[in-house]
């Protein structure tokens, strides 16, 4: 199946779930719009309709078609015998709209939208790309590469079939993010003193009760070595306070989310943060070095993200087991006041960024599109 030869390329992206998947679909949409810039390329997404796809992709301006979901237990239950319908249902529907939107190619970021999206491509013989955004690939990447014409990794060394290392696609407010031009502007936006060496603190979307206890239990011992803090502690953890701090003290700046990522990360010299797939990215792209605390749950994938960037010397790692208001003073204020090791970890962490991984996975898309 394709298109007309001169018409445009038509790709279809299946990302949707989490904002893991869906950042990265839209980061790629977005240089692929920039070169279909006068109707060349034809963009249509592929969620359903209980993820956060319904409202983050029609709100960056693409078409967002919704096909049946196709959870996978992660272990063995009675769910588990009715997969085998589920997935022939959305992948008979998903067959329909590809024919209908006379796909060229299929881009896939795994999860429960991807899996249906790749055996409908196959059946319809319709090439496939696969960018798997984890150090550990999910079971719909798995499945996905095998069947792809292309495999494009985030990290060097992730298991997975015929995988070449991309990087991950990011915004362009990130991406092309210059720090140290910024720094002034977003540290007067977060009401921060301009010259202060500066921790910026948050654990995901919704926080991270964790990194929210050590970091206030830390906040006389960071201020009074003159760090001033920007913590985002998350929509639903109102209840995270610092005593006011007095006049002449470093400001300690809790918000309840970030909005605007550029202005943060242009803000801070250091981050302690989770290490999700995005977020390493981000911090690699940008130069900004971190203390990266993994989530201790599920299957060790945030450790792997973060190890190329420790091993590399572009931050630290540690377990959220070992993360308390003693590390921060111990580990955290030696470094975040010395602006020589800071400026060494930062160059290091940006030499593990691939703030080009949109226009390189956008130039394996066209090129697997035939165009």
């Amino acid at each position: 199946m394709s298109g007309p030869v001169n018409g445009p390329v038509s790709v279809v992206l299946a990302g949707g779930g989490t904002g893991g998947h869906i950042e990265p679909m839209l980061a790629l949409a977005d240089a692929l719009r920039r070169r279909g810039a006068e109707g060349g390329v034809r963009i249509t997404c592929l969620g359903t309709a209980r993820g956060l796809e319904t409202r983050l992709v029609p709100a960056r301006g693409y078409d967002l078609r919704l096909i049946p979901p196709v959870p996978l237990p992660r272990k063995p239950t009675l769910d588990l015998l009715r997969v085998p319908g589920r997935v022939r249902r959305s992948v008979a529907e998903t067959r329909s709209l590809l024919r209908e939107l006379d796909a060229d190619v299929v881009v896939g970021f795994g999860g429960y939208v991807a899996l249906p999206a790749y055996l409908a491509a196959r059946r319809e013989r319709v090439p496939i790309v696969v960018h798997e955004q984890n150090a550990l690939p999910g079971l719909a990447n798995r499945i996905g590469a095998r069947l792809a014409a292309r495999v494009a990794v985030t990290t060097p060394g992730t298991p997975l079939h015929g995988g070449a290392h991309v990087g991950m696609p990011l915004r362009t407010t990130i991406s092309t993010l210059d720090r140290g031009s910024r720094r002034a502007e977003a540290r007067a936006v977060f009401g921060l003193d301009a010259d202060r060496p500066t921790l910026l603190v948050f654990g995901g979307s919704q926080g991270a009760a964790s990194l929210n206890r050590a970091a206030v239990g830390a906040a006389e011992a960071l201020t009074a070595a003159g760090v001033q803090v920007l913590h985002a502690r998350g929509p639903k953890n109102t209840d995270v306070e610092v005593p006011p701090r007095s006049a002449g003290q470093a400001p300690y700046v809790l918000v309840d989310y970030l909005e605007r990522m550029d202005l943060a990360y242009a803000a801070a010299d250091l981050a302690l943060c989770r290490a999700g797939a995005v977020t390493v990215a981000e911090l690699s792209a940008v130069g900004l070095p971190a203390a990266f605390v993994p989530l201790p749950i599920g299957n060790g994938e945030q450790r792997r993200n973060a190890l190329p960037v420790v091993e590399a010397g572009g931050g630290l790692l540690v377990e959220d087991a070992d993360l308390s208001p003693s590390w921060i003073q111990q580990q955290i204020v030696p470094l975040v006041t010395d602006p020589a090791a800071l400026a060494g970890y930062a160059a290091r962490a940006a030499a593990t960024g691939a703030p080009d991984a949109d226009e390189r996975l956008a130039d394996i898309v066209l090129e697997v599109a035939g165009r």
